[in-house]
């Protein structure tokens, strides 16, 4: 993705760079790329391509991971699975069964938390345009916690559950004005932007809130972005809730609990990045001696790296200097390229092929877009058509983002477990595209 000057870009990691810092994969001299302990090539020879490949154990280990850094500093936190990062009922499956909440911003997660296994009361409704039947929808389950974005949703929320004689704990979403030094659309803790109640209306909403029947303020919350590879956005971040936390309760006010949202990034060009125990400490940093619970709002550092794409090679083609690879995923699949111009390691699965001379490549999908590109000036290997790649990093934001522009079905999704593997949603049939369609009896 296109870095702010405080992240720099790093040189470009060959393909044994790229594998040596994701030990969940590696390349086999037989069977060639493997996902914990499955060829990939399995999984394309089964499923055809493009085809979403997750792996439930780097997943676990990646939560059990960030669990105990927070558990090691001593902090009373909860984890809440930012789930719009991938909501597939089998990745929140795991995550039910490692004890996790969930982070939701609509009805629809609400409901696919719900059909995952994951207990209302573990459920964290945030967002900033929920509707009242999203909020009726809420209520009517009980979840834990809904954290309000703006004065007009606190007094709808109000009106909602004094209407049905009902009582919903609530934090507030506070915008402490700090700016994350990720990409810009993906911001959103600045003043300018659209989440949250501004600083400094915060005090005084959290007094009107605690007066409004229905309605009970056990917190704040505050979320300033994804990707962020620096910890000094969140200090600054943590820094102000605290000290908001200090004046409410000099103020009278019950602040028990804090929810720090999420936006850990992770390196997807193998560039500088803190882990669990960075955050770890900026949290005990900021809240160690307030006695609040927090919790945690993580998404992209869990599915992230266990997610790969598989595609195969359409064709070469050579135009004037520029050598293109067309493959068969397309921005359609993929969209974080071309919407944020996100870098995504590109690694060949067969053996031969990744330890191949490489020349400069562009890959392409072959959607009718420009913009429909992976990688400008990549080093890769001269791949023969049917060859496949693992696009790598692509557990989060990947698949939960697709479309079928150019009518194009959606793709496979498998999950592998150890040396385990299974479908877990079928390729979308061509006639599925447009079987909800009507035409009306005046263009008979």
């Amino acid at each position: 993705m296109s870095l702010p000057s405080s992240q720099p870009v790093t040189e470009e990691p060959s393909i044994a760079e790229l594998l040596a810092a994701r030990p969940h994969l590696a390349m086999n001299a037989v069977d060639g790329l493997t996902l914990e302990s499955v060829p990939l090539n399995a999984i394309a020879d089964a499923l055809g391509t493009p085809t979403w490949v997750y792996g439930a154990g780097t997943t676990r280990a990646r939560y059990r991971a960030l669990a105990a850094a927070l558990t090691t500093a001593g902090l009373d936190a909860d984890l809440h699975y930012a789930m719009k990062a991938n909501d597939h009922l089998a990745i929140l499956r795991v995550f039910a069964q490692e004890g996790s909440g969930a982070d939701v911003v609509s009805a629809g997660e609400i409901r696919r938390a719900l059909a995952a296994g994951i207990p209302p009361a573990n459920i964290v409704f945030s967002g900033v345009g929920k509707s009242a039947s999203d909020l009726h929808l809420a209520l009517a389950h009980d979840i834990g916690q809904v954290n309000v974005e703006s004065a007009e949703e606190l007094e709808m929320l109000a009106a909602i559950a004094a209407g049905q004689n009902k009582t919903v704990r609530i934090a507030l979403r506070v915008n402490p004005d700090v700016d994350a030094a990720t990409h810009a659309k993906i911001t959103t803790g600045r003043a300018g932007d659209k989440f949250g109640v501004p600083w400094g209306d915060a005090a005084a909403l959290y007094a009107r809130a605690a007066g409004l029947p229905g309605i009970q303020p056990v917190g704040l919350a505050t979320h300033i972005g994804s990707q962020i590879l620096s910890l000094a956005p969140f200090r600054a971040a943590y820094a102000r809730i605290a000290a908001l936390v200090t004046d409410l309760r000099s103020a009278g006010h019950a602040v028990t609990t804090v929810d720090c949202g999420g936006g850990l990034g992770i390196p997807y060009r193998d560039e500088p990045a803190f882990g669990p125990a960075g955050l770890a400490g900026a949290l005990r940093s900021a809240f160690h001696n307030l006695d609040v619970r927090l919790k945690l709002e993580p998404g992209r550092w869990l599915v992230g790296p266990a997610g790969v794409l598989l595609a195969s090679v359409v064709l070469n083609k050579q135009t004037g200097a520029t050598r293109f690879i067309v493959l068969d995923a397309a921005m359609n699949d993929l969209i974080r390229p071309a919407m944020y111009d996100a870098w995504h390691g590109i690694v060949p699965i067969a053996a031969a092929d990744a330890v191949a001379p490489t020349t400069s490549t562009d890959i392409v999908g072959p959607v009718c877009e420009t913009g429909d590109t992976f990688a400008r000036s990549r080093q890769l290997p001269s791949l023969r058509q049917n060859a496949r790649v693992a696009i790598l990093d692509a557990g989060a934001y990947g698949s939960v983002m697709s479309s079928t522009y150019n009518a194009r079905p959606l793709a496979a999704e498998a999950l592998v477990d150890g040396d385990r593997w299974a479908v877990i949603r079928d390729r979308q049939p061509v006639e599925a595209l447009w079987q909800a369609e009507r035409i009306p009896d005046f263009l008979a």
